[in-house]
């Protein structure tokens, strides 16, 4: 425990293994918000090339800027970011269907009843609009609007989130020049060795021979898992059976002509989806599929076809498998993104579970001995997230009409995890999302993809039925009107974006 045994009070030599927007993230936040407690180095290879093309994320990103005291301007400029306001989903539930999961809430609640259950209501009617037109977010989305949403979150006509779509090659970069200057010791050098002391790593010797030392090691090697997974051997978790896209292809394309869209896109195709992602420079393009569906050349052309602009590189492929470790921090060693575990990037969650493995982290620092107590509430927090987002992804998939391909007929007819089933039962009976204490996607979000996938329930909570009905269409369009008229108001994104300048 803190604060107990010969070693308490000494600073912990913390080494990042892995530079990239994991390393880089992790040696900022640690250094950041630790600065007492330990120093930290970085130790990378430019030799090795990063992954870099999630350029989408959360709202979470913005609370790590804050937080570390980072200047969303200078963030924003630097990356060539844009603001995301949520994603829209093409072609999911059924060929021509399409939705935008927005960041932030629909409506408000009434007598402790969530919102969607009187829009459930009504829709049975046939009497109220979509349920996107009580977002906020989802209006400006539609409108490509942006202003920062306000401080009332009881308000709904401004109660939304955001996040932000930027160059992934430029943001490790950002973080390295923020970080160095708060003392992170960057080393460069490819790994050769990794010295083993029963179930900890007490050293890493770099291929020009010299010997670094540690406390705690987190490892940021990316798919390689260097030390979590190859020294340490800890046991990887399939869900391929689940999510089983293990291929991706990107190309980066020059931006059309039009307004800047405020969110990412998402589109079913064949073999999994294709996503598009506007930067203030560029657009962000890639096809994430199923090699036993499509072959790489197949899908290459796939995406090729579909950009809206010139393509500025050559396609670039990538292999992965979903699932992730059976324990995130094993002995001395945090293993972080990559290393860790994937999930693939249907709903940006890439740069989120780095963000949370940094925040449990943090809350679970050690001493320069490791006690039980901190790594398993670390591996607790982030098994949680894992699992959490691996069944609302796997939602995304399973819930769907769709058997025009085989890759659709075997996402729709799978065996989906107990925790997803019940989670749908529950839905579909009565409207009620399953509540958790802690995680990334709470009720709106289910809610979105639920209704947006077409599985409306059978029924909803009765005491939505208490309000008379045409007093609760009055208001309902009152609401409707009130959030429409705000946006309206809203400055257009590409405004919003000059005026950072």
């Amino acid at each position: 425990m803190k604060g107990q045994g010969e070693n308490a009070g000494e600073a912990v030599r913390v080494v990042v293994v892995g530079g990239g927007t994991a390393g880089w993230m992790t040696a900022a936040g640690v250094a950041g918000l630790l600065p007492a407690a330990c120093t930290v180095t970085l130790v990378e290879s430019e030799a090795i090339g990063i992954v870099g093309v999630g350029e989408a994320t959360l709202p979470h990103l913005r609370a790590y800027l804050e937080r570390l005291g980072i200047d969303e301007t200078a963030f924003m400029a630097a990356t060539e970011a844009t603001y995301k306001l949520g994603i829209e989903f093409r072609d999911f539930g059924a060929i021509g269907d399409r939705y935008i999961h927005p960041f932030g809430t629909y409506g408000r609640p009434l007598g402790g009843v969530a919102f969607h259950h009187y829009w459930l209501r009504r829709a049975r009617a046939g009497t109220v609009p979509p349920i996107g037109a009580f977002s906020a977010g989802v209006t400006a989305a539609e409108q490509c609007r942006f202003e920062r949403p306000g401080s009332d979150p009881n308000d709904p006509t401004t109660s939304f989130g955001y996040a932000y779509q930027f160059d992934a090659t430029r943001f490790a970069p950002f973080l390295r020049d923020w970080a160095e200057a708060r003392g992170v010791t960057r080393v460069e050098g490819r790994i050769v060795a990794v010295e083993r002391d029963g179930d900890t790593v007490s050293a890493v010797t770099l291929d020009d021979g010299c010997r670094i030392e540690g406390d705690l090691f987190v490892d940021c090697s990316g798919f390689r898992s260097l030390l979590l997974g190859d020294a340490l051997a800890e046991p990887w978790e399939d869900w391929s059976h689940w999510l089983p896209c293990d291929r991706a292809v990107a190309v980066p394309c020059a931006s059309p002509a039009g307004p800047t869209e405020p969110f990412t896109r998402a589109t079913a195709m064949p073999a999994g989806w294709r996503w598009r992602i506007p930067l203030r420079h560029r657009v962000g393009n890639g096809y994430v599929y199923a090699a036993g569906h499509v072959s790489d050349d197949e899908a290459a052309a796939a995406l090729l076809a579909g950009l809206d602009g010139e393509a500025l590189a050559e396609p670039r492929f990538l292999r992965f498998r979903a699932g992730r470790r059976r324990r995130s921090w094993a002995g001395n060693v945090v293993a972080v993104g990559l290393a860790s575990g994937f999930l693939e990037p249907l709903e940006s969650t890439s740069i989120y579970l780095v963000q949370a493995a940094i925040t449990a982290l943090v809350e679970h620092f050690p001493d320069r001995r490791v006690a039980d107590v901190d790594r398993d509430g670390f591996n607790a927090a982030i098994d949680a997230e894992y699992d959490r987002i691996r069944d609302f992804l796997i939602l995304h998939y399973h819930a769907t009409t769709r058997d025009d391909s085989p890759f659709w007929n075997h996402v729709r007819t799978m065996t989906i995890p107990a925790t997803l089933a019940d989670k749908l039962a529950l839905w579909r009976g009565s409207g009620q999302v399953a509540k958790y204490g802690h995680g990334l996607f709470l009720e709106p979000s289910w809610v979105a993809v639920y209704l947006g996938q077409g599985i409306v329930p059978d029924g909803w909570d009765p005491r939505a039925d208490l309000p008379e009905a045409g007093g609760l269409d009055r208001a309902l369009g009152s609401l409707a009107r009130a959030i429409g008229d705000r946006v309206a108001a809203m400055p257009l994104h590409d405004v919003a974006l000059a005026r950072l300048a």
